[in-house]
């Protein structure tokens, strides 16, 4: 591992995003709440100074009944207006990201923070000037004329539409394709680093082989899928607790990332004695749903930054510069799960006995994933080839002896798929292809492997 791996994964996100947290709701009905109780606490004050228990200086009062009504109704109909503008932009927003960088990628817009609480404080200054519009009256015995929670009022449309300038900030700066896809490389991390941390009651082992492990399957008892679906994450503490006290080690047939068939064979109980019960542990620890998450499933990651390449490459949209970048990022996302590699799928109690079993994720096939489709969309695009032999060359020294392999044979399908380009796209291409090579051929050649 390089030097400066400890200073760079330091500086990494250590807070992973997932569709799994979607929720657009929750923010701006908690605000909601805390504006009805915040006008609760300012309406004690009007009430005492009504009733002469407290003296409100005239400099903090906002005129007569009539001056209060008239200012309540201009602030809450601003507020009405913007509040309606920002669901406009929103959904403005939603679908320029559906159409540059996929609908798979939505879920990062909708569960930002800075949305939900701009939606959500002036959800809240509605709220609360309602509230106090409802208390603001008069009649021929009496009048009330709440002037702290007037100020309030004026304090929460201020605050209100001081965060939106941020909001516009934020919103401007997500969707530029470069922070996006960075922040896809920083899930990626934090998702591959939590792939691998133990809980209570886990231990580690010897690598099984997995061969063995399949064949010992063939012999155990069936757990059937309830529904159909992603297989999205893996509750391996609640399993490995649940083997345990069976005394049975439990076979997953899908890793978190493929689609599981309603009825189709989820896990396999070894030996089929001590399955009982097992079934209903293995559907609680199991997370079946419609989309795809980036907890456990590294292969997502990389998916994610291809499709915003693809789509950049396409002829409608042919945006080189997106696909160059989506290459520079990918090789860091690469290079993040060489330092932190993915899901190896071995879990194993306090005794260093294996209890669950899930078929790993190679870096070698995250490899072929993150180079094969982008090669494919730009037979017709050089710089985009030439990024990717570049992206080679600097990886080999970097990745594991497992993956020279795929990145030579990577590097000569970017030649071969180039006999189109015209004669000075061709020896530009050429160079590349040849300064990867060297960086391959340099390498220590490894037993076995033949490059």
């Amino acid at each position: 591992m390089p030097e400066s791996s400890p200073r760079r994964l330091a500086s990494r996100p250590t807070k992973l995003r997932s569709q799994r947290d979607i929720n657009l709701w929750r923010i701006p009905l908690q605000l909601s709440l805390a504006a009805t109780a915040l006008f609760w606490i300012t309406l004690i004050p009007d009430i005492l100074d009504k009733y002469g228990v407290i003296h409100i200086p005239s400099w903090l009062t906002m005129g007569s009944i009539d001056d209060a009504r008239a200012i309540l109704s201009a602030m809450m109909g601003a507020v009405a207006t913007v509040l309606a503008l920002i669901f406009s932009v929103a959904l403005l927003v939603l679908s320029m990201v559906s159409t540059l960088f996929g609908p798979r990628l939505l879920y990062r817009f909708l569960q930002d923070w800075v949305t939900q609480v701009t939606i959500g404080i002036f959800m809240a200054t509605f709220v609360y000037i309602c509230l106090v519009f409802l208390v603001t009256h008069q009649d021929p015995r009496s009048s009330f004329i709440p002037q702290i929670s007037l100020i309030t009022s004026w304090v929460l449309v201020v605050l209100s539409f001081g965060f939106l300038v941020y909001y516009s900030h934020r919103v401007a700066r997500s969707i530029q394709n470069p922070d996006m896809i960075g922040a896809i490389a920083d899930d990626l991390y934090v998702a591959a680093g939590g792939a691998h941390v133990s809980g209570a009651g886990e231990g580690a082992g010897a690598a099984p082989d997995d061969a063995t492990i399949l064949r010992q399957a063939e012999t155990g008892v069936i757990v059937s899928c309830a529904k159909s679906g992603y297989l999205q994450h893996v509750d391996h503490v609640a399993l490995v607790a649940a083997a345990l006290a069976a005394d049975c080690l439990i076979v997953l047939r899908f890793r978190p990332g493929q689609f599981v068939l309603r009825g189709e064979p989820l896990a396999t109980v070894v030996p089929p004695g001590n399955a009982n019960g097992l079934q209903s542990a293995v559907d609680r620890s199991v997370s079946i749903g419609r989309h795809r998450t980036l907890t456990q499933d590294s292969e997502f990651g990389i998916a994610q930054i291809v499709e915003i390449a693809i789509r950049a490459l396409s002829p409608a949209v042919n945006d080189t510069f997106t696909g160059v970048a989506c290459v520079d990022w990918l090789g860091d996302a690469l290079l993040t799960l060489a330092e932190r590699p993915p899901l190896e799928g071995n879990w194993y109690d306090t005794g260093s006995t294996l209890r669950v079993w899930m078929p790993p994720v190679r870096l070698d096939r995250l490899v072929k994933l993150a180079f094969d489709q982008i090669r494919q969309a730009s037979a017709m695009t050089p710089a985009v080839l030439i990024s990717q032999l570049d992206a080679i060359r600097r990886l080999a020294p970097r990745l594991p002896d497992a993956c020279r392999q795929v990145l030579s044979e990577q590097a000569d399908a970017i030649r071969e798929s180039a006999t189109a380009l015209v004669a000075l796209d061709r020896r530009d291409l050429d160079a590349a292809w040849h300064r990867a090579r060297t960086a391959l051929d340099s390498l220590p050649r490894p037993l076995g492997l033949d490059v």
